[in-house]
């Protein structure tokens, strides 16, 4: 979009803050667009509220504000509109709405993180369009605005010079596609790497850690073999194995995974091998039998069926995906169909 700007002039970024703000919703776009003029971008960022003053976050934490919305007066490059948890007061705020709405008349591309989609499509700038926002909060951006076409499991999604992710890191996600856009895959690889982070996370919001999705388990059996499994893998975890660790019958781990794992030994064992193989891919060059054997598939084939049975995709797709943070297709991390009300 901006890669034949002359280097001499840098491109403006504009983060919208108000009370409430979600502080990584500010601050993870920031630190992606403050790391890429380490690595060959010139970005400048300034915060800006409604009357120039500073904002108290969520997290109670304060932050600065470098003008107030009547100082921005040229155009920026990037205006960037966090969520809150506060949204649904936010939504009815009209001086909020209409900062949103002129601010973004100055905006080359106007881009939301998390709920900062709901004050996009309050202020009538996502009519028509296709958007994201946090997964949980994807029905009643559908509900409260039908004329919006709502990606629910996309990590981000670019419709004409609109731009909106979902939840909180999302925005880490979109600010890497919008530095790869303006100065090209080499620099967003680069910030990627130096902040720790996927170059572009494939599947979309419903692929979370299979660990983390469980409560706590109640037996200390079950939680042992669980733990187990997640520390190594490509290990033996063979329902005997694991009747074995938790000290019980095979019958009796079988039923405790399904009331307290919600699936079967089998199944859970599966999306732990998977999720570990999807690391591997996207953070290394082993070859496909090393990947497969290193987390139990054993085969290349097993861990091919294993990754196009969930994933829809082979595992050299899926490593291909992290050469670029996917800034050329419309909706990133979904194939999905736009959410009805």
């Amino acid at each position: 979009m901006n890669r034949n700007r002359p280097e001499s002039d840098p491109l403006t970024v504009t983060v919208f803050v108000f009370p409430g703000v979600r502080l990584l919703d500010v601050t993870g776009p920031i630190e992606v667009f403050a790391s890429a003029n380490d690595f060959g971008g010139r970005y400048r960022v300034r915060t800006a509220s409604e009357d120039g003053a500073e904002v108290i976050t969520s997290a109670g934490t304060r932050i600065g504000a470098d003008v107030s919305v009547d100082e921005v007066r040229e155009p920026c490059d990037v205006l960037l509109i966090p969520g809150g948890p506060e949204w649904e007061t936010l939504i009815k705020d009209e001086a909020v709405l209409d900062a949103v709405r002129r601010l973004s008349e100055k905006a080359r591309c106007t881009a939301s993180v998390c709920t900062g989609a709901f004050l996009l499509a309050a202020a009538g700038l996502l009519d028509g369009r296709r958007a994201a926002t946090h997964w949980r909060e994807s029905r009643q951006l559908a509900l409260r605005f039908p004329s919006v076409k709502v990606r629910p499991d996309a990590i981000f999604v670019r419709d004409g010079r609109m731009m909106t992710s979902a939840g909180v890191s999302a925005g880490i996600d979109m600010s890497l596609a919008l530095v790869e856009d303006h100065y090209g895959a080499e620099v967003a690889r680069a910030v990627a790497k130096d902040m720790v982070v996927f170059m572009q996370r494939p599947g979309g919001q419903s692929q979370f850690s299979a660990r983390s999705r469980i409560p706590h388990p109640r037996q200390e059996g079950l939680r042992r073999v669980l733990d187990e499994v997640a520390e190594n893998p490509g290990a033996n975890h063979t329902l005997s194995a694991m009747a074995r660790r938790a000290g019980v019958s095979v019958r009796h781990v079988t039923r405790l995974f399904y009331e307290e794992v919600g699936t079967t030994p089998g199944r859970y064992v599966e999306q732990v091998r998977l999720e570990a193989a999807r690391v591997l891919l996207e953070t290394g060059d082993d070859s496909m039998p090393v990947v497969a054997r290193r987390t139990g598939f054993g085969s290349s084939e097993s861990l091919r069926r294993a990754f196009v049975r969930h994933l829809g995709v082979t595992p050299g797709a899926y490593r291909a995906s992290f050469r670029t943070t996917g800034v050329g297709t419309m909706d990133a991390g979904s194939e999905a169909e736009a959410l009805s009300p």
